[in-house]
């Protein structure tokens, strides 16, 4: 096993993953990896059963979930100047207790936070981020989003905030997806992590399960954003690549920085969360 995916959306990513959690499963294993995680955005629809389907069948789970972060509070509901609605976050449990975590971040991302989206923000990323593994995610990520723009003092603010709060559980994610974007900061994402010796994970930010899917999965894009393929300005990712790639497909793109690859390894072995069954927890309301 050369190779985990760590950064895949299912069919619980709503009009937006279309790999469903049994095919993601099967296609694990005929990879003959040992290990898979699922990081839906904003919800953890799917953990219990992606938990039972894996164990079942003999793969690790790693549960996670690709939160969204609000640039300032989870609580502020109104476009801030010169900043984005939301940034990218992956979250992965390491224990049960980060599996907890997990669960109250994205319930009070639902609760609390939503504006467009669940969203988080670095108060209560501050607090309850114990058991959790830190990733920083794809373009829309925060610090990709300022590299992007040439703005570097953020960029740093934000890659300092992410290594303090996480310290040994933060990683830098890199992808090989056909972008011109992920082209540009590719290199100063490497160049970030060598200067500071913070390990680079690769990963495919997977949305649908085979190569052949990428129409269909445009055709799942239009009916969220209520357009049509015909539409020329409606949304799209931009690439065909997003697929569950082989772990020799893997080895291919990252060719020229292998340990990218190795510490998904890393990360897969550190990732341990078994969801206890026949337990049951009821809520105490105060009389």
């Amino acid at each position: 096993m050369s190779f985990v995916h760590l950064h895949c959306h299912t069919q619980y990513s709503l009009l937006d993953g279309a790999i469903r959690i049994s095919d993601l499963i099967e296609r694990t294993k005929s990879f003959g990896q040992e290990a898979v995680a699922i990081t839906d955005h904003g919800v953890m629809f799917g953990a219990v059963e992606f938990h039972d389907k894996a164990r079942e069948a003999g793969i690790k789970p790693i549960i996670g979930c690709e939160v969204y972060v609000a640039p300032t509070g989870m609580e502020v509901k109104e476009v801030q100047p010169g900043l984005p609605r939301y940034y990218h976050l992956i979250l992965l449990a390491e224990d049960y207790a980060g599996y907890q975590n997990l669960m109250r971040l994205v319930s009070l991302g639902h609760e609390r936070g939503f504006y467009h989206k669940p969203r988080v923000d670095r108060k209560v990323l501050s607090e309850l981020n114990a058991g959790l593994i830190a990733m920083s995610a794809c373009l829309q990520g925060e610090i990709p989003y300022w590299l992007l723009r040439n703005n570097r003092e953020k960029a740093s603010e934000a890659f300092e905030f992410y290594l303090r709060t996480f310290k040994d559980r933060f990683y830098l994610e890199i992808q090989e997806n056909g972008l011109a974007d992920q082209n540009q900061v590719n290199p100063l994402i490497i160049d970030l992590s060598r200067r500071h010796g913070i390990p680079l994970v690769a990963t495919n930010d997977c949305h649908y399960l085979n190569a052949s899917d990428a129409k269909a999965h445009e055709a799942l894009l239009c009916i969220q954003t209520q357009n049509t393929l015909h539409d020329k300005d409606r949304m799209t990712f931009g690439t065909d690549q997003i697929y569950l790639k082989s772990p020799e497909e893997m080895a291919a793109s990252f060719a020229n920085i292998p340990e990218a690859l190795a510490n998904t390894l890393e990360v897969a072995s550190r990732c341990n969360v078994e969801i206890p069954k026949g337990v049951y927890y009821f809520p105490v309301f105060p009389s």
